[in-house]
């Protein structure tokens, strides 16, 4: 095992850069083989479709936000701390030069895209919706948060200000903006600790 990434690999990894930053429907394979280098031929080879690569993408993608997702919950004891820490990972995904979540740029698009690469979205978000689900429920039973409505019902309202604080981001070219949002959006649901003395 040499380490290298495969070919596949790094067509992935061009075409999820391009997509994060352009749109889905704005990529070509032209776009990705002039990239690398290579020719279109080769991107078929491993993706005989532009939806075979979306699909392929997003798949990526969930594993890699599922991996986080399990590693915060095993060594994080914290569900505070786990959303501070979920928050900042999704910071890092927001770009001066427009780059957004792969997942969100792709959700703006949806009406567009072809059933399999939606599919493979709804499963995307379905998983942030029940690990958000999970951890504002633990967190409020361990008398760190707090909120009024259902933890799913609180879970979707979350996401649905992250999802929305990046495009906002997005469209102000200001990636600040992103923590600013979000870090109202956890603290509303937060509860102020009692030795805390605000100037």
């Amino acid at each position: 095992m040499t380490g290298h990434p495969t070919t596949r690999d790094r067509i992935l990894d061009v075409a999820q850069h391009l997509v994060q930053q352009r749109g889905f429907s704005s990529v070509a394979y032209r776009d990705i083989s002039t990239a690398l280098g290579i020719r279109n031929a080769s991107i078929h080879h491993h993706f005989p479709s532009k939806t075979d690569l979306g699909v392929a993408m997003v798949n990526r993608y969930r594993t890699q936000i599922e991996t986080l997702l399990i590693q915060l919950s095993s060594t994080e004891r914290s569900p505070l701390q786990r959303l501070h820490q979920y928050l900042a990972a999704y910071q890092s995904v927001v770009q001066a030069d427009g780059r957004i979540c792969l997942c969100t740029q792709l959700m703006a698009e949806d009406c567009v895209l072809p059933s399999p690469i939606q599919q493979e979205l709804t499963a995307f978000f379905t998983v942030l919706e029940h690990w958000l689900t999970h951890t504002l429920d633990e967190g409020q039973r361990q008398g760190e948060l707090q909120f009024f409505d259902s933890p799913a019902d609180t879970a979707q309202t979350f996401l649905a200000t992250i999802e929305g604080a990046m495009l906002m981001a997005r469209a102000t070219r200001s990636p600040h903006r992103f923590e600013h949002i979000t870090q109202r959006a956890l603290a509303a649901v937060t509860i102020p600790d009692p030795h805390r003395r605000d100037a």
